[in-house]
């Protein structure tokens, strides 16, 4: 028997279509199985895709994501595309100035605030289900190697390129300048050997910026259905978490303007923010705009 499940499409941090990151939300996916979720992630073939279901534990909705390849216990855009579209779409109800809605994800609870301006646009700001936690170093020949540029380009002043998660663990490094992660592209030898050492398959750059954002990102996923994408919330999350971290202060509040997706022709922004207290990250949230790119259903055997 065929059966009919609606679906949107949005693009997540940024206020334009066919900017940001295209996201997939089946806001009424009750029914499907992991095998049919995996299979309609891969025919959308979008970074993630998002599947809702009603809750088991009295929050606001049940939430999996699905990458082209797999299943992921926690990612950023995929949240605050899902909010969106609930919201748009009338399915958590009217609200005027903001509300916040809890999503129960198997990396744990996704609190979300929404925010509705005059101009119809609505902000959606999630709070990471994790507290950061931090692994392994990597050495940066072996980081170099996976992302094609030189060693020298890498600068190790505030931290080794090193593992952060607040839900999902990705390598994070730092690059000298604008010039460096713009050259920098996927090598896949040095990956395969970055992912058999370190057990990591996802490898967040970055590089502080003089512009109207204070820092400018990529994030490269070879091994997991998408070479690179254009906005990650979950990895900017994570690099919030660790520059506060290394951060001298002990306690404050502290937030990036981020630029992600330039050097792909889909600029996204996202805003992280983090909170410390005696030295010790105590939240880590991520926020920013969606706008709807078009609807549909799909048929499902």
């Amino acid at each position: 028997m065929t059966v009919q499940y609606k679906y949107y499409i949005c693009d997540v941090f940024t206020k334009k279509r066919f900017g940001g990151n295209p996201l997939a939300v089946l806001p009424e996916a009750d029914g499907l199985t992991d095998k049919k979720m995996q299979q309609i992630a891969s025919e959308f073939n979008f970074s993630e895709s998002s599947f809702v279901f009603a809750p088991e534990n009295g929050k606001t909705r049940k939430v999996r994501i699905f990458t082209p390849a797999l299943e992921l216990p926690f990612a950023g855009h995929p949240n605050i595309g899902t909010a969106f579209v609930l919201a748009s779409s009338g399915a958590i109800g009217d609200f005027h100035e903001s509300t916040e809605i809890i999503f129960e994800e198997k990396a744990g609870l996704v609190p979300i605030l929404l925010r509705k301006f005059d101009d119809s646009s609505i902000w959606c700001e999630l709070q990471a289900p994790e507290k950061l936690s931090i692994g392994k170093t990597v050495s940066a020949e072996d980081l170099a190697s996976a992302i094609s540029v030189d060693s020298s380009d890498i600068i190790v002043d505030t931290h080794p390129p090193q593992q952060a998660s607040v839900g999902l663990p990705f390598v994070i490094a730092e690059l000298k300048n604008t010039q460096a992660l713009e050259q920098a592209s996927i090598n896949i030898k040095g990956f395969k050997k970055l992912t058999s050492q370190y057990n990591t398959c996802f490898v967040h750059i970055y590089t502080h910026s003089n512009d109207e954002y204070d820092v400018r990102t990529r994030m490269f996923a070879p091994f997991d259905g998408m070479p690179e994408d254009p906005a990650t919330g979950s990895a900017n999350c994570a690099l919030g978490g660790l520059l506060t971290y290394y951060n001298d202060s002990a306690s404050g509040d502290f937030e990036w303007k981020i630029a992600q997706g330039v050097e792909m022709g889909r600029p996204s922004y996202l805003k992280a923010r983090t909170q410390k207290k005696g030295g010790e990250v105590t939240a880590a949230f991520i926020g920013g705009n969606s706008v709807m790119v078009s609807e549909g259903i799909i048929f499902v055997d």
